[in-house]
């Protein structure tokens, strides 16, 4: 499977002229645990590579190896995506673009795919539709423009979420900038405090909290939480904010955005407003995602297994949940109930799974940890692309 996490902080560290030890106090871990992954005996966290790249002065991918080619369909369509992202506010606008509402219904569509973990077809229809939505930015006027423009915003979030799925993170800057770009012109005033929160999981991912905090803080603060609307955006902030804690290891002030987000959810219910999810079982899924950054993995690990849920849940969150559950049945030494994990994982949401760093570096630590390398372990490698 080539390098592992490890051994890349391993090489950049000596590239950088650093010791372990100045390594483990720049990026404020302790040493035994950058000895522990550049040895390959722990499995790295998506908190731990933001702050060691961030103490290299590089990108996590370029720890990870992300993004990972799953051939020349998503390389097509991830192309196409890039020109429309490059030509930015002058994109190319298709005109006459057709009926607003068949713009929304696929719009919908596309994102409805995007939920369902057909992330690569999502990429595939965004730029025609982005572009026609563009033609009728142009074409109309008053009330109708503001909502195209509302259509817009939600389109380059949308845009935004599938790069940063398929781990194309450079693409999702372009595209959270235009979200930016729009959502003052939207006729819906929550898209402005939700294209900060998607900016606010990117800085998480590169490290920088505190700018994500207090982009979380400013749309907790904007949402009006005497509606439904308002009451999901404020939620949804609040989770974002319990990984953004976790990823520095503030776990009670985890606990504290996980406690806020439980209360919106006795209003709220379950919903996919906005593409949150949120609802009782993303809030439940997140607490055992805290648990694993900054809390206790065995717990994460034996209550995290336990989770129930209905069969119209989406499938990428629960995926997502085995991901994490796996890396902690791995950080208790239960290399066996981790793959079982990993293949729920599978199970649930192929095409995200298959292109996740973490799963590459949970396989990487079952290998590791397994004196024989089951034939379960080298088929999941093999379905992954790569040989252990």
């Amino acid at each position: 499977m080539g390098q592992h996490v490890g051994e890349r902080i391993a090489a950049e560290r000596k590239i950088a002229g650093l010791s372990q030890h100045q390594l483990a106090t720049r990026a404020t871990y302790s040493l035994s645990m950058v000895k522990a992954v550049e040895q390959g005996r722990e499995v790295a966290s998506p908190g731990f590579i933001s702050a060691v790249a961030r103490a290299l002065r590089i990108t996590p991918e370029q720890l990870t190896g992300a993004p990972y080619d799953d051939g020349k369909p998503l390389s097509d369509a991830v192309n196409e995506l890039s020109i429309l992202l490059a030509e930015g506010r002058y994109a190319r606008a298709t005109e006459p673009p057709g009926q607003l509402a068949q713009i929304e219904a696929e719009l919908t569509a596309a994102q409805q795919l995007y939920r369902r973990d057909r992330t690569r077809q999502t990429i595939e229809l965004l730029p025609d539709l982005i572009r026609r939505i563009h033609g009728a930015v142009r074409e109309l006027s008053g009330d109708r423009k503001a909502y195209a423009y509302t259509l817009l915003t939600s389109s380059y979030v949308l845009a935004e979420w599938s790069a940063r799925r398929i781990g194309h993170l450079m693409l999702a800057l372009p595209a959270l900038d235009l979200a930016d770009v729009y959502a003052p012109l939207a006729d819906d005033p929550n898209y402005g405090a939700f294209s900060a929160l998607a900016r606010a999981r990117v800085l998480t991912h590169y490290g920088e909290s505190e700018v994500a905090a207090q982009l979380i803080d400013s749309a907790i603060e904007a949402a009006d939480d005497t509606d439904r609307a308002g009451m999901v955006l404020a939620g949804y902030s609040h989770l974002a904010g319990a990984i953004n804690e976790a990823r520095k290891l503030n776990y009670q002030g985890a606990l504290e955005h996980v406690r806020a987000a439980r209360e919106f959810t006795a209003h709220t219910g379950e919903t996919d407003l906005y593409m949150t999810a949120f609802g009782p079982l993303n809030v439940d899924i997140h607490a055992h995602a805290i648990e694993l950054e900054a809390g206790d993995a065995n717990k994460a690990a034996l209550e995290g297994a336990s989770l129930t849920y209905p069969r119209g849940a989406p499938p990428t969150r629960i995926a997502h949940h085995w991901q994490d559950n796996a890396r902690a049945w791995l950080l208790i030494g239960k290399p066996d109930q981790a793959l079982a994990a990993l293949n729920k994982a599978r199970a649930a949401a192929p095409q995200q799974t298959r292109l996740h760093p973490s799963v590459r570096e949970t396989v990487y630590g079952i290998a590791a940890t397994q004196r024989r390398q089951s034939d379960s372990l080298v088929g999941f490698a093999a379905w992954l692309g790569s040989a252990i």
